[in-house]
């Protein structure tokens, strides 16, 4: 740092490259740190902003408890798999019809696939899968219930660490892998193939179709959405209290911990954010280049 000129010259600094001055290379002057500029577009987190967006990360943790809570239950024997079974379709065709009065109410998407459609994707998929369920029952045989149980929670685990929040429709392929390898590992342990293909079909509406379902929701409907997030934790806590009281009372503190605790610690975590920016920094080109690359 150092005066507009030095000792002797008359010169004063330029902060230009192409000319040769009477400075050292290092040389700046005194209007250096004025350019300096702290915490540039920066975004102010509101909190409960920040608590609405957490509930889909607590809703997701809610839906893992959820279908645990029904393998759990038929592995019981509590819940047949025709219950399961019916009870998914029901649930399905409500999703689906939901799903198309949020698209015919609030814009048509670009290409909207045609009821058809999807009821060929449906059919080709669940026969698949009744037709494969023998073998899938029979997939883990060899294999310690210990082992898949470890799997199982590993996969889970992967699922909610892999799923893609910010854009959840349609779920990542990593996240539902992960997902329909634990519901496959989960399937195997349960007496019958029909109990087998019941749980994959309630995997297949729980981890695939139900992420869908609520983007729509996020997109076009944030109250509902809300209250959709809500009703799910409660679910799958009161769910998951059912067959384990310290299974609901750890889903209870991770719910209140992802969405009260960590945004109270975002928030206040950004009053302590100092990102400096000024000439030191590389420069940016902005121009679109591809007119140069004809």
């Amino acid at each position: 740092m150092g005066p507009d000129s030095e000792a002797g010259s008359s010169v004063p600094w330029r902060k230009v490259l192409w000319e040769r001055q009477p400075f050292p290379d290092n040389y700046v002057d005194q209007r250096f740190l004025e350019e300096l500029r702290r915490n540039e577009g920066l975004h102010k987190y509101h909190y409960w902003a920040v608590v609405k967006e957490a509930g889909i990360v607590g809703q997701q943790l809610s839906c893992v408890a959820i279908f645990i809570t029904l393998w759990l239950y038929m592995e019981q024997g509590s819940l047949l798999p025709e219950t399961l079974l019916w009870t998914s379709l029901l649930i399905a065709l409500l999703g689906y019809g939901l799903h198309q009065l949020l698209i015919t109410k609030h814009g048509l998407d670009c290409k909207p696939r045609t009821h058809l459609a999807n009821l060929q994707s449906a059919t080709i998929f669940l026969s698949f899968t009744f037709g494969f369920s023998p073998v899938l029952k029979t997939l883990t045989e060899s294999v310690s219930t210990d082992t898949v149980y470890a799997m199982s929670a590993m996969m889970l685990l992967a699922h909610l660490i892999s799923f893609p929040y910010t854009q959840p429709s349609p779920p990542g392929s990593l996240s539902l892998n992960a997902a329909l390898f634990a519901s496959v590992c989960l399937a195997s342990r349960l007496p019958g193939a029909l109990h087998t293909f019941a749980m994959l079909s309630c995997a297949i509406l729980v981890f695939a179709l139900w992420p869908c379902l609520l983007q729509k929701m996020r997109e076009r409907t944030p109250h509902h959405f809300t209250v959709v997030c809500v009703g799910v934790c409660l679910g799958g806590v009161v769910g998951l209290g059912s067959q384990s009281c310290s299974g609901a009372m750890l889903l209870t503190m991770a719910l209140l911990s992802v969405t009260l605790l960590c945004p109270i610690l975002l928030v206040r975590l950004q009053q302590q954010k100092d990102n400096i920016s000024g000439p030191w920094d590389e420069a940016e080109i902005h121009d679109d280049i591809r007119q140069f690359a004809h």
